[in-house]
């Protein structure tokens, strides 16, 4: 009994939470104007652009999975570090979270790797990609400080107000965002240490994360991880030049909202919805953009980029169905190419 709450509300909380914030957000938005967006009143082109990069960000993130199993002694075929990864950002979209057990079961299976090392060098990537994320907000925040004082002075916009613009519900969703992100936090790290109480698995998890400090080509590395974010970026810019009332705000008002929007997807709901939703909406806002347009922006914006990364955990189930067939089945593989990824 205990154990079905705990999964009921590890599914439905995050859920309801997401729900509930998209519900306050979107209760006045014109639904009209939705519509008309999608059918025809923005630039479907550009969208088809970002989508490249939303792919690339995660084959770069496979790329650099296999340059930190290498002081390990463990390779991995590409095809089955891009197939785990896929599968781990489609599967949490309906558990936020479970996706980075999942990709580490995944290539554990597929390529006879201890699932406790996949765990340790997953936890060294994230505290990299964690610093990555600090030092752009950082960088960010300096350099918009002169922008932002202009921005007030030429609008007549004192910080003040627009906090006092924020109902009280903007207050509260603020909140409870930020208790459910350290919630989350709490939660990793006493699954950490139960999960390596052995000395045995404390060694090999230990392994793992030190492998990012025995790297071979460190460079290769930071290339990959620099390709990863600057992909994260591109498909989330690229898409401001789908509609006209974000066309014109340039690469530094995107990459404010891009670095917000990072924060705001730590927050325990399915892809960051919600929280992202609201923190995006916010920055367009102060960029000048209307409030419903701002809105509308997020929501076409998140849902399509939702739906490239379920096409890619569809694309992988499949991929890695035809694997296990293989295996069972040699003569069903198809004729080499020269070589082996």
């Amino acid at each position: 009994m205990k154990q079905a709450l705990k999964y009921i509300l590890r599914i439905g909380f995050p859920l309801v939470l997401a729900a509930v914030i998209l519900h306050w957000m979107y209760r006045g938005v014109d639904w009209g104007a939705v519509w008309a967006a999608l059918e025809g009143g923005m630039n479907w082109w550009w969208m088809l652009l970002s989508m490249p990069f939303g792919v690339s960000a995660q084959m770069f993130r496979a790329l650099r999975w296999r340059v930190v199993l290498k002081p390990m002694g463990e390779k991995a075929r590409l095809s089955t570090c891009c197939n785990s990864i896929f599968l781990s950002y489609a599967s949490s979209l309906a558990i936020p979270r479970v996706g980075e057990v999942l990709r580490c079961g995944v290539l554990s299976k597929y390529e006879n790797i201890s699932f406790t090392r996949l765990v340790g060098s997953v936890v060294s990537e994230r505290v990299v990609d964690m610093s990555m994320v600090f030092l752009f907000s950082v960088v960010t925040m300096l350099t918009q400080i002169p922008v932002f004082l202009d921005f007030f002075d030429k609008t007549g916009v004192n910080l003040g107000g627009f906090l006092g613009s924020l109902t009280s519900t903007g207050y509260w969703v603020t909140a409870i965002c930020a208790l459910s992100a350290m919630g989350l936090v709490w939660l990793l790290v006493k699954k950490l240490k139960l999960f390596s109480r052995t000395k045995e698995k404390l060694s090999k998890l230990m392994e793992g994360m030190m492998s990012v400090a025995r790297l071979k080509n460190p460079w290769l590395f930071l290339l990959y991880s620099v390709g990863i974010w600057v992909s994260y970026y591109l498909h989330f810019y690229i898409a401001f030049y789908c509609f006209d009332y974000t066309a014109g705000l340039g690469p530094v008002a995107a990459l404010v909202a891009f670095v917000v929007g990072c924060f705001a997807v730590l927050v325990p709901t399915p892809n960051g919805a919600g929280p992202w939703h609201f923190v995006v909406k916010t920055v367009l806002v102060l960029y000048g953009v209307q409030d419903n347009d701002a809105a509308v922006f997020a929501l076409i914006v998140h849902t399509l980029q939702t739906m490239l990364t379920v096409v890619l955990g569809l694309y992988a189930l499949a991929a890695l169905a035809m694997t296990r067939m293989v295996k069972a089945d040699p003569s069903l593989a198809l004729p080499s190419m020269g070589g082996s990824v």
